[in-house]
């Protein structure tokens, strides 16, 4: 009786006590305003604080690109209460139909309890006329952000461009760092180093009034996470030198890319036609975009890395330190060309490797590369042929043609370098023999090479043998140092003493085919291309570099439809390599300069 009795009392003491409770939450709750009051005037918000994204200079500090302040007026519509909506209208300059269809958008997209942008990236100016008044509109507040600028407007298709995180890189991006509403580099360095520019946001817990104004930290900011700031980079590209090629190359189509051979760093990427990269960023970029996209002449499309064309007789260097490194032809053998082999503009007679060089013969390379394809490794012609191919393409991979060379922008092509089953496919299996293939020895036929190799095949040529994987980032954040990939010596295969007679072939060319090319006092050693286009006028191609000993920059122009390498292409990496090399950036010779702006490449 007595456990029964204690039982009793224990379930009433419970009874009470949460009587107790709900008298006192109706008292609260319902009764005293005091803690309504408090919480209707200051509500817990938690404010993103957006990273400063990474800036990049060129390789001597110049600024290429910065950070820029915009402001993002947001919107929680739950709060927007008893609001002149006109007045917010006027003072936002939008329509009452452009709020209500805002207001919409926010409930849609983020339920009304919670924060959503109203108006995206308000410039500061317009941001200081309007942020006093802004506070008088309740559920409305201002979020600080940064837009990309570049004070040099250079660069454009190489920097690539950010937008506004879509659906299909959220749903990609399994470290879930982004949100709905973040920026993401595209494409160009900004997508590349991402994780390197991004930073890393922070959250700030205010107090903020119905009024949206700041009362104060949370607690003392002990929730608070400080925003890291993105790492800087240091770019290779030489500012003035990019500039100037700009320059030369405005209102032509093509691309320059310049290397420093003995690092495989970036002097000058240009691809032509080139744009402002501010039209990429702020409120206009997708109108902007839009009309870049749709140009015909392809300003977005990155020439450099992307377009593909035949190499024309800039390819005959390789071809000839193929043949002395497989010991088909000596250093000094003649070869004797009677002419109508393949079509020729060289006379004919006899030529070694540096003649045939020199006067870009048609018809001697014909041959060097019958020696190359065919070496009797059987008795059947065919399946000679095959052999041939087979190891003359293990030389160009080595030469890093026919697949990525792996720079640090996005999109790169691998260009074309067929292989027997290339020809298999089209005449059969051990169907085609050294005539099929013959356009190869010339750089024409299927053969397709991007300006970055082009670029890159001047450079090894220079090294005498090797290469450092071509790139634009030279320095990473503090320490300043480079992806470990790109101090990596690419050997190629060939004996560094065939590179001589090369070289001077080279030098010799520029008294024959480019003689625009020459600068009195700085030895340069190029080869000419002019490279057959089916759809037009002959793409004009010229890759160099200088000096001779110890080179500096190696480069390769290429200039669509503008026929002759000796002409437009050979005259504009003329102009580059004095810029570089002389101080003060001085230009010897402003006739040519003048000829190459006006473009008319017809004597």
């Amino acid at each position: 009786m007595k456990n029964d009795n204690a039982k009793y009392i224990i379930q009433a003491a419970f009874v009470f006590i949460g009587i107790v409770f709900i008298v006192k939450l109706f008292f609260i709750q319902v009764v005293d305003k005091t803690y309504k009051s408090a919480a209707d005037n200051n509500v817990m918000r938690g404010i993103v604080e957006y990273p400063y994204r990474g800036i990049i200079k060129d390789r001597n500090g110049l600024l290429i690109l910065q950070n820029n302040p915009v402001y993002d007026i947001m919107v929680i519509p739950k709060e927007v209460k008893k609001i002149d909506t006109l007045a917010l209208c006027e003072l936002l300059n939008i329509t009452k139909q452009i709020f209500d269809e805002k207001i919409k958008t926010a409930i849609k997209k983020k339920t009304s309890i919670l924060p959503s942008v109203f108006i995206k990236q308000i410039p500061n100016q317009e941001f200081a006329r309007i942020q006093d008044k802004l506070s008088e509109f309740s559920g409305f507040h201002i979020l600080a952000r940064t837009v990309r600028n570049y004070p040099a407007k250079s660069l454009s298709n190489a920097l690539g461009y950010m937008r506004e995180i879509d659906k299909r890189r959220l749903k990609r991006d399994t470290a879930n760092y982004y949100k709905q509403g973040d920026y993401i580099g595209i494409n160009g360095l900004e997508k590349q180093y991402e994780k390197q520019l991004r930073g890393k946001r922070g959250v700030q817990y205010k107090m903020v009034n119905v009024k949206g104004v700041i009362k104060g930290s949370f607690k003392n900011k002990e929730y608070d996470t400080l925003s890291i700031p993105g790492e800087n980079l240091i770019s290779s590209i030489d500012l003035p030198l990019q500039q100037y090629a700009e320059k030369l190359m405005a209102g032509k189509l093509g691309s320059i890319v310049a290397i420093e051979p003995s690092s495989g760093e970036i002097l000058s990427m240009v691809s032509g036609p080139f744009y402002d990269p501010n039209t990429l960023t702020g409120r206009d970029l997708s109108n902007n975009y839009s009309v870049l996209a749709k140009d015909t002449l392809k300003p977005l499309f990155n020439r450099p890395v992307m377009a593909t064309y035949p190499p024309g007789s800039i390819f005959k260097t390789l071809q000839a330190l193929i043949a002395l490194q497989e010991g088909v032809i000596g250093p000094t053998e003649r070869i004797y060309c009677p002419g109508g082999l393949i079509g020729d503009h060289a006379p004919p007679g006899s030529y070694d490797i540096k003649r045939g060089i020199q006067y870009s013969s048609n018809n001697f390379f014909y041959k060097l590369f019958r020696r190359i394809i065919n070496q009797k490794k059987d008795p059947n012609t065919f399946v000679d042929s095959n052999i041939g191919l087979e190891n003359w393409k293990a030389y160009m991979t080595r030469f890093g043609l026919g697949r990525r060379i792996g720079i640090d922008i996005p999109g790169e092509k691998t260009g074309l370098v067929p292989a027997p089953s290339y020809y298999d496919y089209y005449y059969g299996k051990y169907q085609w023999k050294f005539s099929t293939i013959a356009s190869l020895s010339i750089g024409q036929g299927e053969l397709l090479m991007t300006p970055l190799q082009m670029a890159n095949l001047s450079a090894i040529i220079a090294n005498k043998g090797y290469y450092y994987t071509p790139h634009i980032v030279k320095g990473i954040g503090k320490e300043g140092k480079p992806l470990p990939e790109f101090t990596i010596k690419n050997e190629v295969g060939i004996n560094a003493e065939y590179y001589d007679i090369v070289i001077d072939g080279m030098q010799a060319a520029l008294a024959g085919t480019a003689s625009r090319a020459i600068i009195p006092d700085i030895e340069i050693c190029g080869k000419t291309g002019t490279a057959e286009n089916s759809h037009g006028e002959d793409h004009s191609v010229f890759m160099a570099f200088a000096p001779k000993d110890n080179p500096k920059i190696a480069i390769s122009v290429y200039v669509e439809n503008a026929k002759w390498g000796g002409r437009a292409a050979a005259s504009i990496a003329s102009l580059m390599i004095e810029h570089y090399l002389r101080e003060n950036h001085e230009i010897t010779r402003p006739w040519l300069e003048e000829y190459v702006l006006k473009g008319h490449f017809v004597y």
